[in-house]
């Protein structure tokens, strides 16, 4: 028979299972590629968040559109260096290749906005 306390037991449960079942699948969202080049990973997502302030900057009217296309420049530079880093190293590139890309990045994210 079901009582209110067994109904509120069974809900916890779901809830908890729930809860296992979003974290098993967001670890599991990560492509082969993402988990095999975390660097180069972590580099594109920080070159993708950059885009983006960069177009709401020029949609909130706080820079030109020949800063963003300036900066965006700079972004498509250290993407390429990305990748001629990594087509030198067999697709990875190192910690301090990393440094150095994070470095330009630095830069250019302290550009925008000012």
């Amino acid at each position: 028979m079901l009582t209110v306390r067994n109904l509120s037991k069974a809900a916890a449960l779901m809830a908890v299972l729930g809860v296992f079942a979003t974290a098993a699948t967001s670890s599991y969202a990560d492509t082969t590629w993402q988990k095999n080049h975390p660097r180069r990973e972590e580099v594109n997502n920080r070159l993708k968040n950059q885009n983006r302030r960069i177009h709401n900057e020029v949609k909130e009217g706080e820079i030109t559109r020949g800063q963003a296309k300036a900066l965006h420049t700079e972004d498509k530079q250290i993407r390429q260096e990305e990748r001629s880093m990594a087509a030198q190293n067999g697709g990875h590139i190192t910690k301090q290749e990393q440094g150095t890309l994070n470095q330009q990045e630095n830069a250019v994210s302290r550009q925008i906005g000012k």
